[in-house]
């Protein structure tokens, strides 16, 4: 096949002025953007797993039947940790790019680091020349442009996505007669209800150690309403509804939460849900196997975090998008392409979901009996399929966005909900941040 150029992609040039790992690369003589060729759609290709051991098995499935399907093409699939994925992507770039994949596995969260080297081919018009025109979810497409830093281009196709998620103890809401914690006058009330401190229970748990922030973030929108991560060139993030919502949060810490939440991790806090008398829990689709596993499908529900008020749209904080890029320096994007299409079809992106407990990207799964049997996942698909919801895109093309967002203020959040630093003043600090952080951006950007 062979795509009609129609769009000329804007952000590479730009983002590359702010990004080390571009300029590097460019001064070694060769930054991985050779245009490289269609080929004959026959032969060998490489595919690099972004997430290499858990979903290894469930790849060679969906290589096998591709190479059923197509036996004039062979995949050689390589496992790379996630840990690895984007070091493993910039030292082939700053190596000349000769030994980057045909497919990768792209996750949202270092796309734009992609798109500045100009590693990535854009992939819009092949979807719209594909089965996939019309059939991908049209918020997560959102994500993934937003994430390119791109206005119209998309450098990956979606696959899957995670969710914010309100996890309760259906058990123990029962035994309190009280009801599903669906609007937020539900959920601060349980949380009150359900905490005894002297009987070590209590009505929920939040993340106060790394990663702190992006849960407080999805707390913070969700409640407020705001639909939009910026508002012109400033950030919503310190409008005073969106810090009234974090005062409100962060007041249930040591009042409703054990103490020990100030330094939680993801991993720390989930097993403290799983495996104590707690109420609640604010995570995502990604621990349902755990709270299954310990504490049985008839004690545990989750629902998409509550809408603003009654009435209104839910709003969502937008979850890294996962997806396959097309490598730009392929020799042979054509059979490249067909493997990407082929993985992302109803019956095989279905199938990827199902073994690791994402959100399928293709519209075709969502009837799937699987996700009827998962009714959390099923919650998040129909909110993320609602044309009412609104995601609040993260800005996952600022280059400075992790460092923002993570290790430079979870310990100024820890100040928050120690009592040492007021909502305000941590989000008018992250905010300053943010604010010249895009107007950065936009000033290489042109």
């Amino acid at each position: 096949m062979n795509p009609r150029t129609r769009r000329a992609p804007r952000a590479a040039a730009a983002l590359a002025a702010v990004l080390t790992l571009a300029l590097t690369a460019t001064a070694c003589g060769d930054d991985g953007s050779s245009s490289g060729e269609e080929g004959s759609g026959k032969g060998t290709i490489t595919f690099w797993d972004n997430n290499g051991g858990p979903r290894t098995k469930i790849w060679k499935r969906i290589i096998a039947r591709f190479e059923d399907r197509y036996p004039d093409i062979t995949v050689t699939y390589v496992p790379i940790p996630i840990t690895h994925v984007q070091s493993k992507y910039d030292t082939a770039i700053q190596s000349g790019g000769d030994s980057l994949p045909d497919v990768g596995g792209v996750g949202t969260a270092y796309l734009a680091n992609l798109v500045a080297q100009g590693a990535l081919d854009p992939v819009t018009d092949r979807i719209d020349d594909s089965a996939l025109k019309g059939k991908l979810i049209e918020n997560m497409v959102e994500s993934v442009r937003a994430a390119g830093g791109d206005d119209e281009e998309l450098y990956s196709v979606p696959t899957s996505a995670n969710q914010g998620t309100l996890w309760y103890r259906t058990d123990l809401f029962a035994a309190a007669k009280l009801p599903a914690p669906d609007t937020w006058e539900h959920f601060y009330q349980a949380a009150d209800e359900l905490t005894d401190r002297g009987a070590n229970r209590f009505g929920f748990t939040l993340r106060g150690g790394a990663g702190s922030i992006a849960q407080a973030l999805e707390m913070m929108y969700a409640q407020s309403g705001i639909s939009s991560f910026w508002k012109g060139d400033t950030t919503t993030l310190n409008d005073p509804e969106n810090v009234a919502a974090l005062e409100k949060y962060v007041a249930l810490f040591k009042k409703v939460t054990p103490a020990a939440d100030l330094n939680n991790d993801f991993a720390k806090m989930v097993a403290q849900f799983d495996q104590g008398d707690i109420g609640m829990l604010q995570h995502n689709l990604g621990s349902y196997a755990d709270h299954v596993r310990l504490l049985g499908k008839d004690k545990i529900a989750g629902i998409p975090l509550p809408p603003s008020r009654a009435g209104a749209a839910r709003t969502i904080v937008s979850h890294p998008v996962d997806g396959l890029g097309l490598f730009k320096a392929s020799k042979n994007k054509a059979a490249a392409w067909k493997f990407i299409e082929f993985a992302a079809s109803p019956e095989m992106n279905s199938l990827w979901n199902e073994d690791v407990g994402a959100i399928p990207a293709n519209v075709g799964a969502s009837d799937d009996d699987w996700i009827a049997k998962a009714p959390p996942t099923k919650a998040a698909l129909e909110s993320l399929n609602d044309p009412r919801t609104k995601v609040v895109q993260l800005p996952y093309y600022l280059p400075d966005w992790n460092n923002i967002s993570k290790a430079d203020n979870e310990p100024s959040f820890q100040k928050v909900l120690l009592g040492r630093m007021t909502a305000k003043a941590f989000c008018d600090k992250v905010a300053k941040e943010l604010n010249a952080a895009q107007a950065d951006w936009k000033k290489h950007r042109g």
